[in-house]
């Protein structure tokens, strides 16, 4: 018995998906849950495991096609349809007859050898491609039109295997990997680096190694004799390739020379020929493929790729793996840092505390999408609210000696660290719903008070302004917003939130005294009426009145919280009864039961 599978709800207000990569072939085995294609959506790239177990019969949805949310996308079937998909594959040779005339010479030669007498079935479909196959820019999102290449992993002669990375393409919502849909020889690059094309522009033509790719590779390949009559045997290996994917790393494991494994992975058997294949790249990790951009990557950072963990297809390290490896040692490195300078001998000289020179300093680049996304949203933000900013001084010393209190036993308990921003996030939705005209959207005919506090939490990343949003924050304690936060910024900064989490925001805070700032006026972003800002924490010498109404002065930590309003429904003393709620509710430092004391 067969059974559909369809292209699964993606998203609230996610339609379609694109299909940008097959991870399995027609006749394969797929086990329940095991990642069986990749799609894309306008805010997510995600793998879509296989709701059952069987044989994949057969693809109705080829790569780089669009299609909506319940659509068939692959039938699967039990073991006996497996074999019926067998002569299925058979079938698609037959009707491409006439240019397999020309392989069959080629393929009598080998004939004595029993595993490859399937092999002519497959062999005409690189050759279908000897003139060259257009590699087209695919659909990388629902309202996305276009995309601009930043980087080609390959170059004119350089040879490519199915599913391969060919190049890097950024847009307003990602930046991913192309991989080449055939395999053969790169003989054109149609569209440079940093250069914008539209959705099904062609970036390149890859061939089947007709003769002026056999030409540029000729230099390379002079010395082993024996490459030319290896080569009629190893184009049955490529085609093959594709279906055997997942099992690459772990049998490139066990290569002994690097450039054969990929070509390898499908027959021990045919090793031999491996010298006359296409060279795959010769770095590895644990086994594992890694593109170009992932070891630039690791170098720029100082990451030893050997100690990552790979979350990518068959353990593959991607590009999010190292940069969250090189965060989490940044972090490793920031408190021995910070205890240097208590450790240093006192006659030791000072050294000045010079930042390092940007690599960016007298050069050009071109204006990333997410950063001109960003860009427009804040002059429309700008051009159609009226905004202003209103400030308050909040005293957190008693959140302060709370959290020094509770900290350590709340990381064991709860598994977030017991940050400052918990605290101003409850007490800004605690004042949410008191006063809702700060959780609103306006319009002009109608106001909407919202029912629900999504509070949009703002996440700098190294490609630019992204904000997650945590749902339904009014029906969350502190601990379980704490848990949220770190959630949702570690995924945000390893690109890794969903499409649902990154919209629905009611209300935003922005925790610009993370980086030092005493006081900011954040943009209102469109289709909300404000946003709290909260500044750096510091000592400062303050009047501090007793019970008795005596006046001291007393060291206390204060900081400044902001908010910037649209001033068309939010008044000032909206403004300033709101930051007030939020002031009193910090000083009284009444969380003890939040944190476990």
């Amino acid at each position: 018995m067969s059974e559909n599978v369809q292209m699964p709800a993606l998203g609230e207000s996610v339609t379609e998906g694109t299909v940008t990569r097959w991870l399995k072939s027609v006749g394969d085995t797929v086990e329940v849950d095991e990642p069986l294609l990749e799609v894309s959506t306008d805010k997510v790239d995600t793998e879509i495991p296989s709701p059952v177990a069987g044989v994949l019969e057969q693809i109705l949805v080829q790569e780089d096609e669009t299609v909506e949310v319940g659509a068939n996308l692959a039938v699967i079937g039990s073991g006996e349809g497996g074999g019926s998909a067998a002569p299925a594959q058979a079938e698609e040779p037959a009707a491409q007859e006439a240019p397999a005339e020309e392989p069959a010479p080629a393929q009598e030669s080998p004939a004595p050898a029993q595993e490859e007498a399937p092999a002519p079935a497959e062999q005409p479909a690189p050759a279908g491609g000897s003139g060259g196959e257009e590699i087209k820019l695919p659909a990388l999102g629902e309202s996305v039109t276009e995309g601009t290449v930043t980087r080609w992993l390959k170059a004119v002669g350089d040879s490519v295997e199915v599913d391969e990375p060919l190049l890097e393409v950024s847009t307003d919502k990602v930046d991913t990997e192309v991989p080449s849909p055939v395999a053969g020889t790169v003989q054109q690059i149609l569209v440079q680096e940093d250069e914008t094309v539209e959705v099904g522009a062609v970036l390149a033509i890859v061939g089947s190694g007709s003769a002026p790719a056999a030409a540029q590779e000729a230099p390379k390949q002079e010395a082993p004799k024996q490459e030319a009559p290896a080569e009629p045997a190893q184009a049955p290996t490529q085609a093959q390739t594709p279906a055997s994917e997942a099992d690459v790393p772990a049998q490139a494991a066990q290569e002994e020379t690097p450039s054969t494994a990929a070509p390898s992975a499908p027959s021990a058997q045919t090793a031999p020929s491996a010298p006359g294949a296409t060279p795959a790249p010769a770095a590895k990790a644990g086994g594992t493929y890694l593109t170009p951009l992932v070891r630039k990557l690791a170098a720029d950072k100082g990451v030893d790729l050997a100690s990552v963990t790979g979350t990518g297809v068959g353990g593959r390290i991607r590009k999010e793996d190292v940069l969250e490896a090189a965060r989490q040692a940044e972090e490793a490195k920031a408190a021995p840092a910070a205890a240097a300078p208590a450790a240093a001998p006192a006659s030791a000289p000072k050294k000045a505390s010079v930042p390092a020179v940007s690599p960016l300093r007298g050069t050009t680049e071109k204006t990333s999408r997410l950063r001109k996304l960003v860009a427009s949203r804040m002059v429309e933000a700008l051009s159609t609210q009226a905004q202003l900013t209103t400030a308050v001084e909040v005293d957190v010393t008693r959140v302060a000696a709370l959290r020094n209190r509770a900290k350590a036993d709340f990381k064991a308990r709860e598994g977030a660290n017991l940050t400052f921003l918990p605290f101003f996030t409850l007490a800004a939705v605690e004042a949410l719903k008191a006063y809702p005209k700060i959780n609103a959207t306006f319009g002009e005919d109608e106001i909407v008070y919202h029912p629900q506090e999504n509070v949009g939490i703002a996440v700098d990343t190294e490609r630019g302004l992204v904000v997650p949003v945590i749902k339904d924050a009014g029906d969350l304690n502190l601990a379980g917003i704490a848990r949220k936060i770190a959630d949702l910024g570690s995924r945000t900064r390893a690109n890794k939130v969903g499409p649902d989490e990154l919209a629905g925001a009611t209300f935003t805070i922005t925790n610009t005294g993370s980086g030092g700032a005493v006081f900011d006026t954040p943009i209102v972003p469109v289709g909300q009426v404000a946003i709290l800002g909260t500044g750096t924490i510091t000592k400062r010498a303050v009047v501090v009145t007793d019970a008795d109404g005596n006046d001291t002065i007393g060291i206390r930590s204060t900081c400044f919280i902001f908010l910037s309003y649209d001033h068309r429904l939010v008044d000032g003393g909206d403004a300033a009864r709101f930051l007030s709620a939020i002031k009193n509710r910090i000083e009284e430092g009444a969380f003890e039961s939040e944190v476990g004391l």
